[in-house]
């Protein structure tokens, strides 16, 4: 179970969006009272997290640390589309990960889940566009 951080004696002003020590439960509650009409479910559904293990996290009894980055970004793309102002950083940080870039080995793992969702003709263009591109890359 995580445990709601708290920074004692440090209270940020009232307009400050991401308030210090604001868990993922707590940011989760924010923006879905942003977003009128919404519930945990919509967002369960939107951004493809399973409702289950989306109201755990908003009731602390499942962990955050293990939560992948791109599921991360998908409830960010979700708020957003809603109207509800919110960055990957302030998600990230709620969720107690480090705030990532894109790294190489993230981009490489995010392809080849793609690739494998492709029928295998489409594998094949994939590979061949992939070839292509490099040939490309070394003559500019």
């Amino acid at each position: 179970m995580t445990s709601h951080q708290q920074h004692p004696g440090e209270q940020g002003p009232a307009e400050d969006r991401a308030p210090q020590g604001e868990d993922l439960a707590a940011l989760l509650e924010r923006l879905l009272g942003r977003a009128p009409g919404k519930t945990q479910k919509d967002l369960a559904t939107e951004s493809g997290v399973r409702y289950p293990t989306l109201n755990a996290w908003v009731n602390r009894t499942r962990g955050t640390s293990r939560i992948e980055p791109d599921t991360i970004r998908s409830l960010v793309e979700v708020f957003r589309r809603w109207g509800v102002e919110v960055t990957p950083a302030e998600m990230f940080t709620a969720a107690g990960r480090p705030v990532p870039g894109r790294t190489d080995e993230e981009r490489e793992k995010r392809l080849l889940k793609l690739y494998r969702q492709l029928p295998e003709d489409k594998q094949r263009d994939l590979v061949r566009y992939a070839e292509a591109a490099l040939r490309l890359s070394h003559v500019s």
